[in-house]
């Protein structure tokens, strides 16, 4: 089932809603962090820079490829897919 903060959001948006360009989440630069596949199984998240909501934030987001800006929301998601379900 589908939440309203995206955390089954599995589309390919890969920018900010302020047009920075997402980080790959394999990636440890420019920002290091801890979430990772094998942190935070069954969330998406891989070797791919795609907005997701791993930990429970207010919606999708990534780390930047932007020093001086370590993440942000990403807004222009592809609502349809955000509401699609699996179920027939």
């Amino acid at each position: 089932m589908e939440t309203a903060d995206g955390a089954s959001y599995r589309g390919s948006t890969s920018e900010t809603s302020s047009g920075y360009q997402c980080q790959m989440w394999s990636a440890q630069t420019p920002n290091t962090h801890t979430f990772t596949e094998a942190n935070y199984p069954n969330t998406g998240l891989g070797d791919h820079n795609y907005c997701r909501n791993p930990d429970g934030e207010a919606g999708l987001w990534c780390y930047t490829v932007d020093e001086n800006t370590r993440w942000a929301y990403c807004d222009q998601v592809d609502l349809c897919l955000l509401y699609t379900s699996d179920a027939a």
